[in-house]
Formats: structure tokens, sequence, C-alpha cells
């Protein structure tokens, strides 16, 4: 599957069935979060690759919209470093960890496995009650949550291209 075919057929998957996410291929993913772009390249980020059952129960549990992470096989907490961002004195943390939450989805689906984008930064409850989880520190923001697994649906595209929304000049 080539990169256009990721795109247009990456869904949300919300139900997951038995399965594992290799070793090898997370770390595949992970290497394609991390060749997102960053700005000044200060690739503010850190992964948490959540495999216990209990803790990712306990994730599920912080929102209704997280619930999926329950039955994944791991999710992976996408998380910004302030400390590192910090030298740029801007909030461009928030835009390399989308790039990086982004080529997830599209690495995973290449693989072959279905993902659920969470939102969780700028929740505020969202972002404190995935950090007392993952006991971070005070200088690592959860971004996002993203289920990962085998997928058990496929739910028809939702994206579509909308030419009025083009503007060539």
């Amino acid at each position: 599957m080539d990169v256009y075919e990721a795109i247009r057929e990456r869904r949300s998957i919300r139900r997951f069935k038995e399965g594992e996410v290799s070793p090898e291929d997370l770390e595949k993913i992970l290497e394609a979060a991390m060749m997102a772009p960053s700005a000044r390249n200060m690739r503010p980020y850190e992964f948490y690759v959540v495999k216990n059952g209990a803790k990712r129960a306990e994730i599920a549990a912080i929102s209704p919209n997280f619930r999926m992470v329950k039955d994944a096989a791991a999710a992976i907490v996408v998380c910004g470093r302030l400390d590192i961002a910090a030298p740029l004195g801007h909030d461009f943390w928030v835009q390399d960890c989308a790039a990086a939450t982004e080529n997830i989805l599209l690495q995973a689906k290449e693989l072959g496995y279905g993902t659920c984008w969470c939102g969780t930064y700028p929740v505020e409850e969202r972002v404190e009650k995935v950090s007392a989880a993952l006991e971070a520190t005070k200088d690592t923001v959860p971004f996002a949550v993203i289920a990962i697994g085998v997928p058990d649906e496929k739910p028809a595209a939702k994206g579509f291209y909308d030419k009025t929304r083009v503007h060539i000049i």
C-alpha cells in the first residue's frame, strides 16, 4: 500500500480483534512518528506505548471518547515535552506532535493495523488524568492517545475532497 492509498483508506477504528502489534511493527510506527517535520528540528515529544491491559483500562475510563483503548492491543500516547520546546518561545510543539500523530496513523494503516486518534490536549482534565496514569513529569504534556490493534470493523469514509475550500491565488 502506498501513501496515497493509506491516506484514503485510513479510518478511525473503535472495535478491535484479539491480536498483538509486533515489536518490529511498533518500532516502525514510532520511527515514522519521529520522521515527521518538527519546528527547528527540536523534536519536542516523547511516546508512551501502553500494552498493559489494566493501564489501558485506566486510560479508557478517563473519557467516553477513549473507550476503545481498553480493547486495543496497545495505546501510543504522544506527549509534548515543554522543557525541550521552551527555547523556541512558542507552542509549535503542538504542530510537531500532530505531525508525529498523523505519521503513526498512516504507518499503522500501511502495516495493516487500525487506529483511533483520541484527542487529549488541550482538554485540561484529560491532560491531567492521562499524565497521572502515565506518571509523567510536569514538563510532559499528553497530546493524543492513539488506540492501535487489529481492526474489527470497516467504517465508511468520512473525509472527502471539497473544491470549494481550495483557493488558488
